[in-house]
This record gives C-alpha cells, structure tokens and sequence, in this order.
C-alpha cells in the first residue's frame, strides 16, 4: 500500500512536468508489471498516463518466460503457430494495461489513458498489410483506449490515413526527420478528413506523433567526435534537442493553420507530438536531460523506467524549455550540416535502422516462443 506521504515524495518533478502540460507515459510493458501491480502504482504514485510498448519491449518482457508459462502451454496444446501465439500474448498484455489505465481514459476524455501496440515491423513497407494488420489490432485488443502504432516509413504514411480515417487512434513511430514528420501530419489530417466524410465522431479519434530523440544525438555526436575539432565537439548533445524543438515549431504551425480550423471546429483532436527514445545513451550527459529540455504544452514523453524514476528523483522542470528556442535550433542544425554531416542521411539511417532493430527484436521474440512451444510437445511453426 503507497501512503499519501510515499506518493508526495515522488511526485514533485513529475507533478511539475504534467502541470506544464506534458503527459508522461511509460514505454515499457510486461505481464508482471501488470499482475505484481506495479503499473498501477505508477499511475497513482508517478502521474503515468499511458503505456507504449514495441517490439524490442514484448522481446524482452516475453523472451524472460516470466509469467507467460501457462497461456503458453495452452496455446501449445491448441496447435497455433508461433505468430498467433505471439499476437495472443502480445495482445493480452496491451488489453489487461488498457484495463488499468481505463480511469485515466475515461477522466482525460480518451487523452491519455492509452497503450499502444505496434503492427509488425516486418511490415513496414507493406501499405495494405500494414492497414490489415492495424484493423486486426484493434480488433484483437477490443478496448476503445488501445492505439496502433505505424511506422512513418514511406508505406506507413497512407496507412496512417486509411486508419486514421476508419476511426482507429494512432500511433506513429520511428519518426526522426523534420520532413517526414509534416508528411505524418498531413497523412494524419488526411484521415480525419476521412472520417468526417463518414460520419464519424472525430471527438472519439487521437493520435500522437512518436519524434525520436537520443537516437539523434547517438549518430550525430559519433560523427562530431570523428571530426574532433573544437567546432565540432561544442556541438555534442546539441541536435536531437534542436530537432525536436523544430518538430514543435512545425506541429504549432500545422495545428493553428487553416486546414486544421475546420477539422478543430468538428471536435478533431490535435496529433500531439509525443518524444520517444528519452534515455539518455551518453554517460555524460544529465540523465534527465530529455525531459527538462523539452517541456511545452501538449506534448507526451514516454520514458523508460530509469528515466522517470531520476525525473522523480531530480527533474529539472523549470517551465517551457521549447518555444523559445527555434532561432538557437536552427542555428545549431545549420552548424551541425555546415561540418558536412548530412541531415538528410542521418535521419534517413536512423529510419532504416529503427526498423531493421525492431525487425530483429520481433525475430528474436519469434524464435524465443518457438523454443517455448516446441519445449511444451508441439511445432511452433
């Protein structure tokens, strides 16, 4: 049992950070998380709002064994092939946090409250295989505070549209371009388009936009120390944040502009700009430094563990570190590509990696159930 004096304690830093209009979700998720309660601990003690989860996050959760043992042996006895099995506890896991997280749901209006699942990375060239496998998501999960995570691949883009517009919430993922994240926007307003012509309630549709951050600054800071120059070395730990800032100028514009008036004035919900990929990779940097620097109204930060328990800890959370910032995060990207170090390739490698990763995780996941299933009598495959 958590006293109102143990939840006090942990909320300063994170009570700010909500009340600055940030909404902190977790991006982990595994069955004994949920059954120990421990996620909704988070909830009462940490202002979590929401869950995500990936394919890297179920291989870890799954791959431990722990407490999956006996819906595996029930998925062997029944025959089902290894893909099934894993939807099944995939799925199963993102329904009992969505069951969780209901009450923030419901208090919030549908705005946090939300889990999300992702559709199979192996996927993610694949526009019709993508839509399908979304509409089965949700179906499977059969909770109105599930969303479905695409990825902001070439193909993901119209699928976002064709989701978006058959009333399915939204998450977008692996998103790390300043252009690409207009196109995730455009595809967004596409499909509530969409869905007005329809007739359908766009009141009951969201969706966040997933700009990653540290991923960032890993492959650009790796470039800066090739260069080793003090010119290069000052701007260490500089572009993701500048990214991300430029990301918020351009959500700001597109959700104030014309297109969006119309869809604002049949109760459209805005594509929040959600940071992901919020733990700091480098020692040296403060590891809450993806949280006290991007704090604006109307955004999510989804955090690992580690980082919301050292924001609990001791967050920096001094208001606003976001919309004063763009003339510096243009100065600072302008700086980074004036070295010679392209944007446009780092982002785009930072694309085709973020899928290749999640494309592994899920084998691995696969290969860790087969194992599981042969062990029990029967071919996962």
């Amino acid at each position: 049992m958590i006293t109102v004096t143990e939840a006090t304690a942990t909320a300063g830093a994170l009570k700010r950070l909500y009340d600055e209009g940030v909404s902190i979700w977790l991006d982990d998720l595994s069955r004994k998380r949920i059954e120990s309660g421990n996620l909704a601990e988070l909830v009462a003690t940490k202002h979590v709002v929401g869950v995500t989860t990936n394919p890297s996050i179920f291989q870890a959760a799954i791959g431990s064994g722990e407490g999956y043992d006996e819906q595996l042996t029930d998925l062997a006895v029944r025959g089902v092939t290894v893909d099934e099995a894993v939807r099944m506890m995939t799925t199963a896991d993102v329904r009992a946090a969505a069951d969780v997280l209901r009450p923030v749901y419901d208090a919030t209006g549908g705005r946090d409250g939300r889990v999300s699942i992702e559709v199979d990375p192996r996927l993610a060239h694949d526009t019709p295989a993508t839509i399908a496998e979304a509409k089965q998501l949700a179906w499977l999960v059969d909770r109105p505070n599930v969303m479905i995570k695409i990825p902001a691949t070439r193909a993901g883009l119209p699928a976002i549209t064709e989701v978006v517009g058959l009333g399915i919430s939204v998450n977008v993922t692996l998103i790390f371009s300043l252009e690409r994240y207009r196109e995730v926007m455009d595809a967004y307003l596409a499909g509530l388009e969409k869905a007005a012509a329809k007739g359908l309630d766009l009141a009951t549709i969201h969706s966040v936009a997933s700009f990653f951050v540290s991923r960032v600054d890993a492959e650009i800071d790796k470039r800066l120390t090739v260069l080793g120059t003090d010119a290069a070395l000052a701007l260490k730990g500089k572009a993701a944040l500048a990214n991300a800032r430029l990301a918020y100028e351009a959500y700001d514009e597109v959700f104030t502009g014309q297109r969006w008036t119309a869809l604002g004035g049949a109760r459209a919900n805005k594509q929040r700009p959600l940071w992901a990929s919020t733990g700091v990779k480098d020692p040296a940097y403060k590891d809450t430094l993806y949280v006290d620097d991007l704090v604006a109204p109307g955004t999510v930060n989804t955090m690992p563990e580690a980082t919301l328990n050292a924001t609990a800890d001791h967050g920096g959370i001094t208001g606003d570190t976001v919309t004063g910032g763009y003339p510096q995060a243009r100065a600072d990207l302008a700086a980074v590509e004036a070295l010679g170090i392209s944007y446009d390739e780092v982002v785009q490698q930072l694309e085709d990696e973020g899928v290749a990763k999640f494309e592994a995780a899920w084998q691995d996941l696969l290969d860790a159930v087969t194992k599981s299933l042969n062990s029990k009598g029967v071919d996962g495959e």
